[in-house]
């Protein structure tokens, strides 16, 4: 009951908070790029910095640009809440924002306690302090005395895992150990509110899971307020009860997490038997482009449901600027979290033919479970050395369902029951 009238009681209270960013003619990483840019500009000419697949995006020139949009949000104490959205969405600014890194251009944002925040690797530390220093300095910030930092020291050290090199300047830690220590001192000193960003990627699985572990024993035994930015829907799910989806600088969904990663991931997304892969594409790959995929097409289904024993029939067409004697495709199965679960590659090896080309690839799903998946396309050859090179990447090339029957009417249950639903058990006694 007491844990209740608690939730009851703000932690944080945002109302009408916009961030503008002023855009000018500096911005592209160096002087010789803005001048190529501007020549370029004053020509009517294609801004050369501009990456290809961009060009509707090019930078925008003595503009403003709205990084958060009319923020309006009530976070509780004890509350942990999970902040997602795609690139660019505003979760870093927001971040920010709260732990006061920068001021809001406009609106309101009251806090009710001490904030400390993780928003990347290295933030709040000096890297010419050793790791003990760097914890009385952490703790000097949030007002402790130096008879409380000394109380928390044994557990700070414990929870990190550098015990043997707390005494060293942290610039010579590792990013792992670096995070370690930096998410440790964050978990253990007086604080009511722990805020996150997406930095525990870097350590590994073991202390990732302890972390997550911690932040959910901060929220719901501690009473500490969580919020928590990552792209990892596995971490949002396991740690957060509530959940933010961002969509340019807008709060988009606000409620149970569940529905929040359906939202972001857009999993409610009608069906398509064609895919127009362009609109798909991640420019972030740096891919060659040789080779580049325009569409995807179920052929064997007017709606792409598949039933046990079906197999799914891909059509894929692509423009090939070189002839390729040794390419073949890839595929990784998503779920509507955005893990990949399994993958699968093709063969024989593929031979294309400048300009466009179509192949048809065949693929069996019978040992997935019933529910809603997505399939990512890599066109990939293996290079002289043995490694992989890839060609082309469309993140999300189709979406398919795997249908319920065949699992004896039951609804099939992901979180409990994985996404791999085995043949049946044979009594053999």
């Amino acid at each position: 009951m007491e844990q209740k009238d608690m939730k009851k009681t703000p932690a944080i209270v945002i109302s009408d908070v916009k961030k503008h960013y002023k855009l000018g003619q500096i911005g592209g990483g160096t002087l010789q790029a803005d001048l190529q840019s501007w020549w370029a500009k004053k020509r009517g000419k294609e801004d050369p910095n501009v990456k290809i697949g961009q060009e509707d995006r090019a930078r925008l020139v003595g503009q403003s640009f709205l990084a958060l949009n009319g923020i309006n949000l009530t976070v509780y104490k004890g509350e942990a809440v999970g902040i997602i959205g795609g690139n660019g969405a505003g979760k870093s600014t927001l971040l920010k924002l709260l732990s006061r890194v920068t001021a809001p251009t406009e609106g309101q944002i009251e806090i009710y306690g001490r904030v400390v925040s993780m928003l990347e690797v290295g933030t709040g530390f000096n890297a010419e302090m050793t790791g003990r220093e760097n914890i009385y300095m952490n703790g000097a910030i949030l007002g402790m005395s130096k008879s409380e930092i000394d109380a928390k020291m044994e557990d700070i050290i414990e929870f990190s895992e550098v015990r043997d090199f707390i005494d060293t300047p942290v610039k010579r830690y590792s990013s792992g150990m670096y995070v370690k220590l930096a998410f440790s001192v964050a978990a253990h000193l007086d604080s009511e509110i722990m805020i996150m960003d997406e930095v525990l990627a870097v350590g590994d699985m073991a202390f990732q899971k302890k972390c997550l572990d911690k932040m959910r024993s901060a929220a719901n035994e501690e009473g500490r307020t969580v919020l928590y930015v990552s792209h990892n829907m596995n971490t949002i799910r396991q740690l957060c009860d509530r959940c933010i989806v961002l969509e340019a600088g807008k709060v988009v969904f606000d409620g149970d997490t569940s529905p929040a990663i359906e939202k972001y991931l857009g999993s409610e997304r009608d069906l398509s038997i064609v895919n127009d892969c362009n609109y798909e594409r991640n420019s972030e790959h740096h891919l060659c482009g040789d080779i580049l995929v325009t569409s995807v097409a179920y052929m064997n289904k007017d709606f792409p449901v598949f039933e046990t024993g079906e197999k799914i029939k891909l059509s894929v067409t692509y423009n090939a600027k070189k002839v390729f004697n040794d390419m073949a495709f890839r595929m990784s199965i998503l779920t509507t979290d955005g893990m990949v679960i399994g993958q699968a590659t093709s063969s024989p090896a593929v031979t294309t033919k400048l300009g466009e080309n179509t192949t048809v690839l065949e693929l069996n799903v019978d040992w997935l479970a019933p529910g809603k998946y997505g399939i990512k396309l890599v066109a990939y050859m293996v290079n002289e050395y043995g490694g992989n090179m890839n060609l082309d990447v469309v993140d999300m090339a189709c979406v398919f369902e795997k249908s319920q029957s065949g699992n004896n009417g039951m609804a099939w249950n992901h979180e409990w029951w994985g996404n791999i639903s085995f043949p049946e058990i044979q009594i053999v006694e």
